[in-house]
């Protein structure tokens, strides 16, 4: 009796643990960033989203569940020999996107190798058809060549390639060193020019000085000599205007202005004698007496002149 019993209390729990068995297997929530692929009787039916889902137990399955955020693959290096027979060594990234999880599920074994042999393969093949230096210098033009290559080759995967990188690419030691000597020759060079340009605009600048300076002195040299010119003819005019007046004296009787043009010659040649850059002693010869003479018949003869002057204004009718 007591058997009995226990049998019929134990089917409810087996009931019960069948129930929450299906219940288990019908319902699936998909965590947000992934999707799942869902299998009836071993053939692909729908992709589950983000969220909630219902699946027919015993008979939905789930197939492969999908990361749908962009991810990376590290790809190791290698050495590629490039268009002219240099050895380098490469490596780089791919950045890659499930956007279509049956696809990557079931065109492609192995999503991961497929996609780092395809983007090694590529590598080896553009670096191939460069020379070293276009590799070394034009590395947007790599990357972009590989990208498109790699993306077109995985579309059918329902994957999409966002970016590919070369991270590094290392030539032979014995290369660098060569590359290194000739960046330094080079810039020996362009060192050279630079300073020879340099002395050449100096010099130039130099030469346009000296050329302004030897004309602003041969400027200032006619200045001078026109001004130093000028002025003796100032004083011939003046000296022109004295000997006329002196000879209009003498014409008319009178020996004092003669006496004034003697003594002023005999004055200007002492001036001339004391202040000689070379003379250290000034005799006066005894006719030196006479210059005395000479200055009183010059006083008289002003004297005579401003007498007549005066006379002269009287005379005027007003």
């Amino acid at each position: 009796m007591f058997d009995f019993v226990n049998e019929f209390a134990v089917v409810p729990i087996v009931i019960v643990l069948l129930i929450l068995f299906m219940l288990f297997k019908a319902i699936r929530i998909v965590p947000q960033g992934y999707e799942w692929t869902v299998e009836r009787l071993g053939r692909y039916t729908k992709t589950l989203k983000p969220g909630i889902s219902i699946l027919i137990p015993l008979l939905d399955a789930i197939g492969s569940k999908k990361d749908m955020r962009e991810q990376v693959i590290d790809v190791p290096s290698q050495e590629v020999i490039t268009r002219d027979n240099a050895l380098v060594q490469v490596d780089g990234v791919v950045f890659y996107q499930v956007i279509d999880a049956a696809k990557s599920s079931y065109e492609v074994a192995d999503l991961f190798n497929s996609i780092l042999n395809l983007a090694m393969t590529n590598i080896r093949t553009v670096l191939g058809s460069m020379t070293l230096d276009e590799c070394l210098s034009e590395r947007n033009k790599i990357n972009n060549s590989l990208m498109s290559v790699v993306d077109e080759a995985v579309e059918p995967w329902g994957v999409k390639i966002t970016r590919i990188e070369i991270k590094d690419i290392t030539p032979p030691a014995d290369l660098v060193e060569s590359m290194a000597r000739q960046m330094k020759a080079e810039r020996d060079k362009r060192a050279e020019i630079l300073e020879a340009e340099g002395s050449r605009q100096a010099e130039i600048l130099r030469a346009e000085g000296q050329k302004q300076a030897q004309v602003l002195r041969a400027e200032a040299m006619k200045e001078a000599a026109f001004q130093e010119a000028e002025g003796r003819e100032r004083a011939a005019q003046a000296e022109a205007e004295a000997t006329r007046v002196v000879s209009e004296a003498i014409a008319q009787g009178d020996g004092k202005a003669i006496n004034y043009f003697v003594a002023n010659k005999y004055v200007e040649a002492l001036e001339a004698m004391a202040t000689s850059s070379n003379q250290k002693t000034l005799i006066l010869p005894v006719e030196a007496t006479n210059i005395i003479g000479s200055l009183a018949g010059i006083k008289e003869l002003f004297e005579q002149t401003k007498t007549e002057d005066n006379t002269a204004k009287q005379e005027t009718p007003e």
